[in-house]
């Protein structure tokens, strides 16, 4: 992971996700296109973007290190559980590999979704519907 403050990297990991969580994160409620993704606080080698889609109120929520924080930072916001999806974003590759619909906190049995995979093909296209409605 790359940030474009060198101090971040000296912080121990769990002073690491304090600053993300309470810094670093947004929601994407406006256009974007993939250089202004790009420059993300928090970009994983790649590049890759960790989001989290909001598939109800239309939004995607960007800069931490974890799924989890961004999945946190929306349920703060008013987002219901059921409809947060994780995915990463690949900005420099080809648009049939922009997103990857995998995620630990994807993984739902009362959903029937049980691996990290986003299995249902209707979920997968309302994310891209978001996430093409932001960014692009």
């Amino acid at each position: 992971m790359t940030a474009k403050y060198a101090w971040v990297a000296e912080l121990s990991s769990k002073a690491w996700c304090i600053l993300c969580y309470n810094y670093f994160m947004r929601i994407i409620e406006s256009k974007i296109d993939k250089a202004e993704l790009l420059k993300s606080e928090i970009v994983f080698d790649g590049p890759m973007i960790k989001a989290v889609v909001d598939i109800a109120k239309g939004v995607v929520a960007v800069d931490a290190g974890l799924h989890a924080d961004l999945e946190r930072f929306l349920l703060e916001h008013g987002s219901e559980q059921d409809n947060l999806w994780g995915i990463n974003l690949y900005p420099e590759d080809t648009p049939d590999d922009f997103v990857e619909f995998d995620s630990m906190i994807n993984v739902r049995p009362r959903q029937n979704n049980r691996s990290r995979y986003v299995e249902d093909a209707e979920t997968r296209a309302k994310i891209l519907e978001v996430v093409y409605k932001w960014l692009n």
